[in-house]
C-alpha cells in the first residue's frame, strides 16, 4: 500500500502537468480567455486532487500492486473521471455559461485526453517508485 505522502506527491505532479497542457488548449477550443479558464482549470485541480487522493487510495486497497495490467490501470483511470465528471459538470457549465450538453461534450474530450495522460503518467510514476524503492530511497 503506498503512503498518504507518495499519493500525495503523485496527485500534485498529476494535477500541475495536466494544468499546463490543458489550460491553453481549453482556452483556444472555448474561446475564453486565459483567466477565465485558468480560474476554472485551477478549481477543477482542486477538486481533482481531492478526489485523485481518495479514488487511487481506494484503489490501492482493491488492487494492492505496482505492477498493474493494462486493464487494472484503464479501470483506475476511468473510475477517477467518471467519478470527477459527475461531480464537476454543473459547475463547468455554470463557469463557462454554457448548456449541460455543451459541458458534457466538452468534458468529454478532457476526459479522453485524461484518460490516456493518467495511464501513462501513472505508469511512468509507479515504474520511478519501483526503482526508487528498489534502492531503498523511498
Amino acid at each position: 500500500m503506498r503512503s498518504w505522502t507518495e499519493r500525495l506527491t503523485h496527485t500534485v505532479l498529476f494535477e500541475a502537468g495536466g494544468l499546463v497542457m490543458v489550460t491553453p488548449l481549453a482556452s483556444w477550443l472555448t474561446g475564453h480567455g486565459m483567466a477565465e479558464i485558468g480560474a476554472l482549470a485551477v478549481g477543477l485541480a482542486s477538486v481533482a486532487m481531492l478526489w485523485n487522493l481518495v479514488w487511487n487510495r481506494l484503489f490501492d486497497a482493491l488492487v494492492p500492486t505496482r505492477r498493474r495490467s493494462l486493464g487494472q490501470r484503464f479501470a483506475q483511470a476511468c473510475g477517477f473521471e467518471l467519478g470527477l465528471l459527475v461531480m464537476t459538470l454543473p459547475a463547468v457549465a455554470w463557469w463557462l455559461d454554457i448548456g449541460l450538453l455543451e459541458a458534457l461534450w466538452l468534458d468529454a474530450g478532457f476526459m479522453l485526453f485524461f484518460l490516456a495522460y493518467a495511464m501513462v503518467f501513472n505508469t511512468l510514476f509507479d515504474i520511478v517508485m519501483r526503482r526508487r524503492l528498489a534502492r531503498g530511497d523511498a
